[in-house]
């Protein structure tokens, strides 16, 4: 008799304790009011693309392992992302949204140096004429090589202002705390997985926390060797 319910007890017990290794729980609130919870919260596991809503009290669970990266997100609110160490329950602060405008001060102005240029063996593009008998007006496109030259010039500054946007969000500070990484294994880290223009532009807005973990990964799977730049030594005669 004693057997029977020591067998129903563990038939009871185990498959809680196999969804808590196994999953992750705790509650959402917002951050300025923290006796609020927060109701219809996206939580994604962005590693396995399993997702849940936080129910009336706040309160969520979501199938994960230790190393799985989860974000919680709701309109209105700022997205956050962590990398999980553990599965213990947890509470979770989200922080309300605020757009806001610097002001900009403009001390000086730079004039492209081929505003006035016009290519001497250019032909105007063909005009659209809408004449009083067709009510609008004349349209001329202007000329091809300056264009082009324009269409340049826009797409080094695009690619500038990526290339500020990846300096100052993938830092060494950043990756500190997602990653336990120290010293020149960092250093070799960001050189070899500093992300692309290419890879930002592709994705809007661009997840740093995802890319770095997804990053880490693809580092552990490399040879010690093959973590570290190749040096470069000056050939002598």
């Amino acid at each position: 008799m004693m057997l029977k319910k020591l067998i129903w007890l563990l038939l009871l017990v185990l498959p809680t304790t196999l969804f808590a290794q196994s999953a992750l729980t705790g509650n959402i609130f917002d951050n300025d009011n923290r006796s609020t919870l927060l109701q219809g919260v996206t939580v994604k596991n962005l590693s396995n693309k399993g997702f849940v809503l936080t129910d009336k009290d706040g309160h969520f669970a979501i199938p994960a392992k230790v190393g799985d990266l989860i974000s919680f997100g709701m309109a209105g609110y700022e997205t956050d992302t962590v990398y999980l160490i553990n599965l213990f329950p947890r509470n979770v602060y989200l922080r309300v949204q605020v757009n806001t405008l610097n002001t900009i001060s403009v001390t000086t102005a730079k004039i492209s140096p081929y505003l006035n240029y016009k290519d001497p063996d250019a032909k105007p593009a063909r005009g659209v004429d809408y004449s009083k008998d067709r009510g609008g007006l004349r349209l001329n496109l202007g000329y091809g090589k300056y264009r082009r030259e324009q269409a340049k010039l826009q797409e080094l500054e695009e690619n500038e202002k990526y290339q500020d946007e990846i300096s100052k969000n993938f830092t060494a500070d950043y990756i500190k705390t997602l990653l336990k990484f120290e010293g020149e294994d960092l250093k070799n880290f960001m050189a070899m997985f500093r992300p692309t223009v290419g890879q930002v532009k592709a994705e809007r807005p661009f997840n740093y926390a995802y890319y770095t973990v997804q990053a880490y990964h693809s580092w552990l799977k490399l040879a010690p060797s093959q973590r570290k730049l190749p040096s470069l030594t000056k050939k002598t005669n």
